[in-house]
Parts: C-alpha cells; structure tokens; sequence
C-alpha cells in the first residue's frame, strides 16, 4: 500500500506490520513477533490463521495496517 508493507499471508500466518510503537499491543492480542532466520523483524507480527476464525478477526487486523502504510509518504524509487 502506498510502497509499504502492510501485510502479507505465509505458511498458516497472516503478516502483520503494526509499527515498532504496536508491538507489544499485537502481542498481548496474541501475535508473535516474526523472524527471518535469527532476526526479528522490528515492527512486523504473525497472526496464526487458527486465531482468524472469521472475516471481522481478519479485518481487526488488516484494516489498521492498510491505514498505517496508506499515511505514511511513499518511498522514492530505488536506483540510478
């Protein structure tokens, strides 16, 4: 959205950029914080699909990222 991730499906996962400031609200929603390898991705959660029984779960989430990444100003275009 915008340039920016706001999220993204894996595994049985819902990827959720909540923002460094969102972190520990997601996790105490039931989140975990998401890694790639041995590094934590700083602002970004997983959402076991198990905890999305339904559309308005899936919403809940969805909507606060798409409205985060929709604010904030685009990157510039990478390269020459």
């Amino acid at each position: 959205m915008n340039t920016h991730m706001a999220v993204g499906a894996g595994d049985d996962d819902l990827m959720v950029h909540v923002g460094t400031d969102g972190v520990e609200q997601a996790l105490a929603l039931g989140a975990r914080r998401a890694t790639m390898g041995a590094r934590t991705m700083g602002g970004v959660v997983l959402v076991a699909g198990a905890d999305l029984p339904d559309a308005a779960a899936l919403v809940a989430w969805v909507v606060p990222a798409v409205e985060r990444a929709r604010v904030r100003p685009a990157k510039r275009p990478a390269g020459p």
